[in-house]
């Protein structure tokens, strides 16, 4: 194996977080390799669907905040003097092998292979969407774009002085009205659990009780408003309840792309993350997990970033290490 071929590194995934790995990995005179899905993949990817990200210095003004940054990064790898160290692959992985010598096969869906010293998964989340009438349908139009949103440290600014509801069930979904209640003092709070049945803690109703919350049990029949005019006027329910809202937040957990992860047999926690040790490695060596993948860190873009820096640092860590002790026991 050449000495080329032995340091490559794969970045599985175009979000935020891999263009980062990718960036922050030619920058340290690292070659990667970096896939950024098919087609198909990049739909049911997180980061198309957000738009405007206003908790980012920098990005405010991004008709898409995660895509159009990414881009621009990649542009400028390519006109840079590190542009021969990165080779972006536009298909999605089909499978990871980890060969006896410690190295990785990765195959992609058009047919090609790389063998590569370390792995990098930035393969991401999709938040689950509410059925309504039986169908996720009616919901899309109205996501990710300030009238339906998902992430409250993202997004959470938006219900001050509005109309708001929470779609999901449970406690999670109720210390999503609470908290939103207590920070930004929502006047006009309501839970839709959509159909789900189950029971608030004791500390849950005693809170949504003091802080004037509504709960609606029955499932959304309708979404009423005109997300071409972005406005959003309440949902209707199958039991002829009308509940007016300016913003909605979706709370039913999220999808997790770790598909690639349990091939390598990675080491998730109860909700499918990928657990990581030092410098974001996963249970396997030079296996990494950044990114929304990622166990126990917060969602957000820096944090990301951070982490996708902290892996790439590792790896070349190791590789000049392994250079530097051939040197001295030469």
């Amino acid at each position: 194996m050449s000495e080329s071929e032995n340091f490559k590194v794969a970045v599985v995934g175009g979000g935020s977080s891999g263009v980062m790995a990718a960036l922050r990995g030619v920058l340290n005179n690292d070659q990667v390799v970096l896939y950024t899905g098919s087609a198909k993949a990049k739909k049911k990817s997180r980061a198309l669907w957000v738009g405007k990200v206003e908790n980012m210095p920098g990005h405010l003004d991004y008709k898409k905040g995660i895509v159009n940054p990414s881009m621009e990064t990649l542009k400028w790898i390519a006109s840079s003097p590190f542009a021969s160290l990165l080779t972006q692959v536009k298909s999605s992985v089909s499978e990871i092998i980890k060969n006896s010598n410690g190295t990785f096969t990765v195959k992609d869906e058009k047919g090609g292979e790389e063998t590569v010293f370390a792995v990098v998964l930035a393969t991401g989340v999709m938040d689950v969407q509410p059925n309504i009438g039986g169908s996720i349908e009616p919901i899309l139009p109205f996501a990710n774009v300030q009238l339906v949103d998902y992430c409250i440290r993202c997004d959470g600014h938006h219900v001050l002085g509005k109309k708001t509801s929470i779609i999901g069930g449970g406690d999670g979904a109720a210390w999503v009205a609470i908290l939103l209640k207590e920070r930004y003092d929502v006047a006009d709070m309501t839970i839709i659990t959509n159909g789900d049945k189950q029971e608030f803690s004791e500390e849950i109703k005693k809170l949504i009780s003091a802080y004037e919350i509504k709960v609606e049990y029955s499932p959304i029949s309708e979404v009423n408003g005109n997300h071409k005019e972005l406005r959003l006027d309440g949902f209707v329910l199958e039991d002829e309840t009308l509940v007016a809202s300016d913003i909605a937040f979706v709370s039913l957990g999220m999808i997790v792309y770790n598909e690639l992860a349990k091939s390598l047999e990675l080491e998730l926690d109860e909700r499918g993350f990928v657990k990581t040790h030092k410098l974001s490695e996963s249970s396997v060596e030079n296996v990494y997990a950044v990114g929304d993948l990622q166990a126990g860190k917060k969602n957000q873009i820096y944090t990301g970033w951070d982490i996708a820096v902290d892996a790439m640092d590792s790896i070349n860590s190791k590789k000049r290490r392994m250079r530097r002790e051939k040197i001295l026991n030469s």
